[in-house]
């Protein structure tokens, strides 16, 4: 292709309306900054220089070679050396280094397509308002025949582009201009509303120290005048208290002034207000006038308190006395109903006293003062009075009417039953009247007590006189059992005023059984004087060992042996047991186990001199042993402890004295004086049950001894003689006495003779044969129990093996084998054998 049908194509054509909307673009940017316009000139001027140096690069490449150029002018270096310095100076980005490269490679390559002009004049045409018809039609029919006509081009394009810009920029500086302009004027404006502006902020600065300084004043004001108001507030709430004096007073002495005035006990409180603010803040002027002034305001208050509960209560006992005088029609003999009592003497009274339970509440709610306290107990006094004059005689009347059909258990039950009915009763009436105080029983007590008075009245005399031991126990069992624990524990406080005198008659009761009981010993045991019937032993065992007794029937038999005082003994301890205190019966029971020991050792005596002996022993063994077993299970220590005065160590400081070897008063050891003639406390305590093991255990040792002696007395004589002899015969070889009697052999001896012995061996074999078994038998019929009997045997056995025993020794050792076999004695197994046969 010819260099001079060079066309731009649309690479190049693109790159350089890049160059050019980036100049535009960096124009638009920076509207206000001065050197925008030349900065973008210059930027397309650099790029320009560049696209003409690649066009250039591109036309030697593709052109054949030509004749060398003329030099280029001094205007194009100048502008080249320019657009090097710009570019060292201005920096292109990636992006535009992008598009150059593009352009070059584009421009070498192909020539410049024909629609480049109508690119360029198009892209020409929208960036430019003014002239760009005229400018398109230019670059549309301009044909670049070289690089004159290309930087011709380029020149008028600039020139162009510089003139377009140039007018923008001068609008923009005409713009620039008024707005400077009109902001001087507005700066100036400013600088005198400013000046305006500080001096109404001075002017407002001394109106606000002012305004803080009124305000601050005012505060002040403010707050002295709420001081102040508080403090007449305090001092005419505390002057209120003074001034209610003559209010109070003016009030309490006015003629339609009374308790059942409703303003009676609002005008009170305020008298306790009053008071208690005085009595309170005694540091006052005149407090204590104030005080003694409002004291007796108060009293006069109570003193009408007090009158008026008087007359209403005694308004109320009169409606009710007359209320019962019209329910007796006049008979005074006759007693009231229940219905009608309970009717009469509660329901009425409730009614016509019901004023009072709103006074006695307000009083009992300022109870915790002493005033208070006092007339409250009064009214509590008043009530009790007013109530005993209405219910005592009805409830005297009612219980004179249970004495005169009933017996002494059925009264005292009725008596019971009917009193804790009244308490009850009176609780719940009290409990109306004086709901905070009823808890307390001592308040019902002058009330109560009296009631209460009536039955013990009632029930003494009968008490003092009864001996039944019976009666008694069981007086004591109702009034603890079913009175005590069942009754008033169940009905609580509402019957707690009965209880001191139901006491009272329990220890009434007690103290008459335990008189009775020791008088019963006494007469019965300690004085028991027996019948022969009842010394009648062994004939009265035999007899009931006889007689066939049934099951039920067995152990009232086997008390029918028992000596009587024992029976007495057990009898009488048995109901004493559950009905006395565990002190007391302790000190009887002692007693008691003491007398009958006693008693039946006396009769053994006596039964030893009628039957004999061993009946006597016997017969003490039995009824020491019963007595033992049976007061096992009372779980009590039969141990008293008594204490005495001794005096037997003042005889010889007595005797020193009469002596004249003492003085009467040495004052100058008053402490050993003192311990001198101070009585010295010596305990004894005795203790019943081991006085019944030692009688017991000696009583059996004595049978033991009495039966073995029995059994084996001539052994025992013998085996002493021989002991005797072997005694001698040492002494005797001591002296060496060669012809003495000792001297002889034991069977030479007048004692120990061949036939003696055998005689001896012969008794004492008919005894075990012919006597031991009736003993056996006398033991069986006194004492029922089997192991009691080989207990009390065992010894016995023992006593004959050993004598035995001793005696088969004996002949051993000094008699001959002959002599042995002709004695017939048993041996120890057979003998051993027979003895356990019997028991």
């Amino acid at each position: 292709m010819p260099w001079n049908t060079f066309h731009l194509n649309d690479s190049v054509v693109t790159s350089i309306s890049h160059l050019r909307s980036c100049s535009i673009n960096y124009t638009a940017s920076h509207p206000f900054d001065p050197l925008c316009a030349a900065r973008a000139r210059q930027i397309f001027w650099a790029h320009s220089v560049n696209v003409s140096q690649s066009f250039a690069i591109a036309r030697t490449i593709t052109d054949p070679p030509m004749a060398p150029l003329p030099p280029r002018s001094a205007a194009v270096s100048k502008g080249y050396s320019f657009a090097s310095t710009w570019e060292q100076n201005a920096p292109l980005t990636e992006q535009q280094l992008a598009a150059i490269t593009a352009l070059a490679h584009a421009a070498a390559e192909h020539p410049m397509p024909s629609h480049v002009v109508k690119d360029v004049s198009a892209a020409k045409d929208q960036d430019t308002p003014n002239g760009s018809a005229e400018l398109s039609q230019q670059l549309t029919e301009l044909v670049l025949l070289n690089s004159h006509q290309f930087y011709k081009w380029h020149k008028d394009l600039e020139a162009a582009m510089k003139s377009e810009t140039e007018e923008k920029y001068r609008q923009y500086v005409n713009s620039l201009t008024g707005a400077l302009q009109i902001c001087d004027t507005l700066l100036g404006q400013l600088d005198s509303t400013l000046a305006r502006f500080d001096d109404l902020q001075e002017q407002h600065q001394a109106v606000a120290t002012k305004t803080k300084t009124l305000h601050d004043a005012c505060e002040r004001l403010v707050m002295e005048k709420e001081r102040l108001v508080e403090f007449a507030d305090a001092l005419r709430n505390k002057l209120n208290f003074f001034d209610e004096l003559e209010n109070i007073a003016a009030q309490f002495y006015a003629p339609t002034m009374s308790v059942a005035n409703a303003q009676f006990l609002p005008l009170l409180k305020r008298l306790d207000e009053c008071l208690t603010y005085v009595g309170n803040n005694p540091q006052y002027a005149d407090s204590a006038v104030y005080l003694v002034k409002f004291r007796q305001l108060q009293s006069r208050a109570l003193g009408m308190v007090r009158t008026h509960v008087l007359s209403v209560l005694r308004s109320a006992s009169t409606q009710v006395q007359t209320a019962i005088k019209d329910s007796l029609g006049g008979n005074s003999r006759t007693s009231l109903s229940e219905g009608a009592e309970t009717s009469v003497l509660y329901v009425r009274f409730k009614a016509a006293a019901s004023e009072l339970k709103v006074l006695m509440e307000e009083l009992e709610s300022r109870g915790s003062r002493k005033e208070y306290a006092q007339i409250l107990t009064d009214c509590h006094t008043l009530y009790c009075e007013q109530r005993l004059s209405l219910v005592q005689g009805v409830v005297s009347q009612r219980i004179s009417e249970y004495a005169k059909k009933e017996a002494l258990p059925s009264l005292t039950r009725s008596g019971c039953a009917y009193l804790m009915q009244v308490c009850q009763l009176e609780h719940q009436l009290f409990d109306h009247f004086f709901p905070a105080s009823s808890a307390d029983a001592a308040t019902l007590a002058p009330l109560v007590d009296p009631l209460c008075t009536a039955l013990y009245d009632t029930l003494r005399p009968r008490m003092i006189h009864e001996a039944d031991l019976d009666l008694l126990c069981e007086l004591i069992d109702i009034l603890k059992t079913e009175v005590l624990e069942e009754q008033v524990g169940r009905r609580g406080d509402s019957v707690a005023g009965l209880r001191p005198t139901i006491l009272r008659i329990l220890g009434d009761v007690e103290e008459r059984l335990t008189f009775r009981a020791q008088t019963y010993m006494r007469d019965e045991i300690a004085n028991f004087l027996p019948t022969s019937e009842d010394l009648d032993y062994p004939a009265k065992l035999e007899q009931a060992a006889q007689t066939p007794v049934s099951e039920d029937e067995e152990g009232r038999e086997s008390f029918s042996t028992w000596y009587p005082p024992l029976e007495r003994t057990l009898s009488v301890l048995s109901k004493l047991y559950r009905c006395i205190e565990p002190a007391i019966f302790t000190g009887l029971a002692q007693d008691a186990v003491g007398i009958c020991s006693i008693s039946i050792q006396r009769a053994s005596k006596l039964i030893a001199k009628r039957s004999s002996p061993m009946d006597g022993q016997l017969f003490l063994v039995k009824h020491l042993l019963v007595l033992r077993e049976q007061i096992a299970p009372f779980e009590l220590e039969f141990s008293v402890t008594h204490k005495e005065l001794d005096f037997s160590h003042m005889l010889e400081h007595l005797r020193r004295i009469f002596r004249g070897q003492a003085p009467v008063f040495d004052f100058a050891s008053r402490s050993g004086l003192a311990r001198t003639f101070s009585p010295r406390v010596l305990e004894n305590q005795v203790d019943a049950k081991k006085e019944l093991e030692k009688n017991l255990k000696l009583t059996c040792e004595q049978f033991i001894m009495s039966v073995t002696k029995l059994a084996v007395e001539p052994m025992l004589s013998f085996i002493t003689k021989v002991t005797a002899w072997k005694a001698s015969v040492t002494a005797a070889g001591r002296i060496r006495a060669a012809d003495t009697e000792e001297s002889k052999p034991l069977k030479e001896q007048a004692f120990a003779t061949p036939e003696k012995v055998a005689e001896m061996v012969s008794k004492v074999n008919e005894t075990l044969e012919d006597v031991l078994p009736g003993v056996v038998i006398k033991m069986n019929l006194y004492l029922e129990s089997s192991s009691t009997r080989s207990i009390l045997f065992k010894p016995i056995k023992s006593n004959i093996l050993e004598a035995h025993g001793q005696v088969l020794g004996i002949v051993e050792s000094e008699y001959t084998l002959d002599h042995a076999e002709q004695l017939r004695l048993r041996k120890i197994s057979e003998l051993q054998a027979y003895l356990d046969g019997l028991c």
